[in-house]
């Protein structure tokens, strides 16, 4: 997915090695919903949402991206609406998550924009060399964003609404 003025380009060849890899460490963390590699990227289900979103590791410009992805505004106005009413920064948020995963690295940076396709995306780059990405290391470092995602989002908006209606 390309954001606007933004051009395609093609994966290297072992980054669906990396993706397999990746689904193998999302079905084994037990908190998405179905996890698959599907058109060149990995689609793990947001388990509990109050609408159908996606968490995904894709490649995009030249960089792998992890974001969360749902085509429902109202899904998406209600993680918003939870970040203006708290005052919290979601790159703070994202960190925190992280941190507690094990992450050692610089705040993550992310972009939020409704895509081409018509989805509403949250997303981050996770820097890496093209020649690693089946590295042990590379695994982990974009596991670490996929999980830390889901622990971040899970709390916002109507991301885990199971859970809150038991509130």
């Amino acid at each position: 997915m390309s954001q606007p003025g933004s051009t395609p380009d093609i994966a290297p060849a072992s980054f669906t090695a990396l993706l397999e890899q990746l689904r193998d460490r999302a079905d084994s963390a037990g908190v998405f919903g179905e996890c698959a590699v599907l058109d060149g990227r990995l689609e793990c289900k947001a388990d509990g949402s109050a609408e159908d979103a996606w968490y995904r590791v894709c490649w995009d410009g030249g960089r792998v991206w992890v974001s969360l992805e749902m085509s429902d505004r109202w899904q998406s106005e209600s993680i918003e609406a939870d970040l203006v009413h708290t005052g919290d920064k979601l790159d703070e948020l994202l960190e925190e998550e992280m941190v507690e995963l094990g992450y050692e690295g610089a705040r993550p940076s992310f972009e939020h924009f409704r895509s081409d396709d018509m989805l509403f995306v949250f997303r981050t780059p996770v820097s890496m060399p093209a020649d690693a990405m089946t590295d042990a290391k590379t695994v982990d470092d974009v596991a670490l964003v996929l999980l830390g995602y889901e622990a971040c989002f899970r709390q916002l908006g109507d991301m885990d609404a199971e859970n809150s209606e038991d509130e």
